[in-house]
């Protein structure tokens, strides 16, 4: 008897096991709708700079059952676009990004959430060399199946800021302009099998 119950204790240690790997789930961006943008002041208020970068790269991963799951994007610098050619290659430089010396970003993070919604991802984020906390408010938060692909896509909002100087992107300071930079992120990820 004693015998069988260890075999049952274990047959379910397993299976319990089993079902909380199997919960969680795996979704590679999409390069096609994940854009992560800023805000950053011009000339103290004067007017604001709005950019966005064209190519990340990156997972999630979510279990929704456990309310846990994790972010890892990377961004190319050199595919910054703020609609002026002249400003995306004074941003590439040394002044700025540096895009030669640095040139990737990168968060990582935590979902948290409220609930059974994710509502923000605590993280850092390592930009220009510099790996600094992070944390992204989620404004919406979707799941579906997506009716091309045939599996399952998850699109996100959300927002962050920082202070870009503490990066060591302090360009602009001495002409007045302010320092924080408004983060954000629009992405979609689709379910890997």
């Amino acid at each position: 008897m004693k015998k069988h119950l260890i075999i049952a204790a274990g047959a379910l240690a397993a299976s319990l096991s089993f079902s909380a790997f199997a919960d969680t789930a795996t979704y590679q961006f999409d390069p096609s709708h994940t854009y992560p943008s800023f805000e950053a002041d011009h000339f103290g208020g004067l007017s604001v700079w709005r950019g966005k970068f064209d190519k990340s790269s990156g997972t999630v991963t979510l279990d929704r059952a456990a309310k846990t799951g994790t972010v890892d994007v990377t961004t190319d610098i050199a595919s910054i676009h703020t609609g002026s050619a002249k400003l995306d290659e004074h941003l590439q430089t040394a002044e700025f990004f540096d895009a030669a010396k640095f040139p990737q970003a990168n968060y990582k993070g935590t979902i948290k959430f409220d609930g059974d919604k994710p509502v923000s991802v605590v993280g850092n984020l390592t930009l220009h060399g510099v790996t600094k906390p992070l944390t992204l408010k989620i404004d919406s938060f979707k799941c579906m199946p997506h009716p091309m692909l045939k599996r399952e896509v998850c699109g996100v909002d959300a927002v962050g800021e920082f202070s870009r100087d503490d990066f060591g992107l302090d360009y602009g300071k001495q002409y007045g302009f302010k320092m924080k930079t408004k983060l954000l992120i629009t992405a979609e990820a689709v379910k890997q099998q």
